[in-house]
Parts: C-alpha cells; structure tokens; sequence
C-alpha cells in the first residue's frame, strides 16, 4: 500500500520539452509550470485508483488492476486501453506517446515519463512530497 494517499508535487524536471513533444499546447504548458500538482491513490493490493488534480478544476481519474487491460486517460484527454505492470514496486505503463513509471522513493512518489524525440529520449521527472 506504498502508493496509497495524497501527494503533492515538490519539483519537476524536463517539463515543458516533454509536454510539447507531446502535444500539450504553450498555454496550458505555461499554467502548469509552477503548478502545484496533487495526486490522489488508493490502493487495495492490485487494484487502484489514480486521480490527478490539474489547474483549472481539471481531473484525470484513472482506475486499473495491475497487469489487466484497462480503459486510460491521458492528461489531454484521450482514452486508450493500457495494462499497467509491476516490477520492483515500480508501476509503468506505455501510454500512446510514453512511458510512464512510478514508485516509492525516499519517502516521495517519482514519476518519470519518456518520451522519444529526434535527438533522443526526453525524461520528465516530477517528485511528489506526502500531504
């Protein structure tokens, strides 16, 4: 139940060049920036409940049993069929542009999603704090 609570966005990395690679407009980037992102998970062993809360009242809520289809939501609102896998504690997925990880560490949930460009991949790296 590691991932279990809320959690609070402490710092970010790799922002906004992997937004725009995939997609997410300059107006949107630019809100999010400093946004203080909240994550709320509830886990009951394998099963989940994921929900993010983004400027402007938007909330993305995603629920899966690990390593069973599910029905996704991407931050830009598409839906897609994904199954999320666990390998070490680490959650990943493969949303349709990335790839997407999460765990425990240190006390803090890190989530690193990739993404592959022309120069290579782009890691973006948010660190979310307890609250």
């Amino acid at each position: 139940m590691a991932f279990a609570g809320k959690w609070e966005t402490e710092s970010q990395q790799g922002y906004e060049e992997f937004c725009k690679l995939i997609g997410i407009p300059d107006d949107v980037i630019a809100k999010g920036h400093d946004f203080k992102l909240v994550t709320e998970v509830t886990q009951n062993g394998d099963d989940f409940t994921w929900i993010q809360y983004y400027p402007n009242n938007h909330t993305v809520t995603n629920k899966f049993i690990v390593g069973k289809e599910s029905e996704m939501e991407t931050v830009g609102g598409k839906k897609f069929k994904g199954i999320v896998n666990m390998e070490g504690g680490k959650l990943s997925i493969d949303f349709p542009k990335y790839n997407h990880t999460s765990e425990i560490s240190g006390g803090k949930l890190v989530e690193k999603s990739t993404v592959a460009s022309a120069k290579g991949p782009v890691v973006y790296v948010r660190t979310s704090k307890k609250i």
